[in-house]
């Protein structure tokens, strides 16, 4: 028999991790909703967003144990920093590994692979930032920090993680309960603006039939640059929650972490913004319910793949399946 706390524990955390997942996903479902391409180089956007939370911090010598307001400030500026540095190379991506290809009209195994190219070029550009240090001259400046270019880079996290909720044995941490809602604060933003705004709505005329938006005059180039835009953004926010949640980065971060939040919108409906919060929050609790049968946490990821099989083999759309150009406003 479980305890009580212990399950409630489960539930709560994998609630975060989920959160974290969802929001890493939309990248994959605004892009795939509209270019029916999957971007395999957005976990290397993430994993430079991380990166951009922890130059912002160490820059403005963010340490724990600063008072609340300090260190809401700081975050607020760690957030800036994270999804611009993401925003930024999501549009680099877009730009140098996809649009020739797509003014090409070449064939979608192409532009996989560029992904994937594009995915290890970005990693290992991190991974070696110290010889590309020393090639510009730049040993002495940042000696401390390249000689870790390809170990763990800790977030210097300025907010107080202080016990919010007890039950029983049960505690919500101050930290948790910022990234679970501050994750679905910015789904939900992110949705409204897809269904209300003009350039959502823009957006998802480009997902449903491309030529009939050309015809009305909607700008296809610049409805992608703001699909990849927006899931940079996005994956910078998520860079900065999974820094709170788990506090280090290091520059293959993104790999693992690329792939679940890829299975978080596969399981909700690749290609639906609401589908990618289902799929990354069920995914969160499923990998964590799964220490109730004493699988260890090494087994988390086979879970989390198995049960992706369950749902494809059942409902090969997803949980919800309704495609982002079908959504309504």
């Amino acid at each position: 028999m479980v305890p009580l706390s212990t399950f409630l524990d489960l539930t709560f955390t994998g609630l975060v991790i989920g959160a974290i997942y969802a929001l890493f996903a939309l990248g994959y479902t605004l892009v795939y909703g509209v270019l029916r391409l999957i971007n395999f180089a957005h976990s290397e956007v993430f994993m430079w967003g991380s990166f951009g939370a922890v130059w912002a911090m160490t820059l403005l010598g963010a340490h724990s144990g600063q008072g609340w307001f300090a260190a809401i400030g700081l975050l607020i500026v760690a957030l800036i920093a994270a999804m611009a540095v993401s925003g930024g190379v999501a549009l680099v991506v877009e730009r140098v590994a996809y649009r020739r290809l797509r003014e090409k009209k070449a064939p979608p195994l192409v532009a996989l692979i560029s992904a994937i190219g594009a995915s290890f070029m970005l990693s290992e550009i991190m991974g070696l930032r110290d010889r590309i240090a020393g090639w510009v001259g730049l040993d002495g400046v940042l000696a401390d920090y390249v000689r870790q270019a390809r170990e763990n880079t800790a977030f210097p996290n300025p907010l107080p993680n202080v016990q919010v909720l007890s039950v029983g044995g049960f505690e919500i941490r101050s930290n948790q309960l910022i990234v679970l809602v501050a994750a679905i604060l910015m789904m939900v933003a992110l949705d409204q603006f897809v269904s209300r705004s003009r350039l959502g709505r823009g957006v998802r005329a480009v997902s449903q039939d491309p030529e009939a938006a050309a015809l009305m005059g909607v700008n296809q180039k610049r409805v992608v640059q703001l699909t990849f835009f927006i899931g940079g953004l996005m994956a910078g926010a998520a860079a900065l929650l999974y820094l709170l949640h788990i506090g280090v980065t290091r520059f293959n971060v993104g790999f693992i972490l690329g792939i679940k939040a890829f299975t978080a919108a596969v399981l909700g409906g690749i290609g639906n913004i609401r589908g990618a919060l289902v799929g990354g929050l069920v995914l969160g609790l499923a990998e964590n319910y799964a220490t109730f049968f004493g699988l260890a946490s090494s087994w988390k990821d086979v879970v989390s793949f198995l049960l992706l099989v369950v749902v494809l083999l059942f409902r090969p759309t997803g949980i919800l399946g309704e495609s982002l150009g079908k959504a309504r406003a």
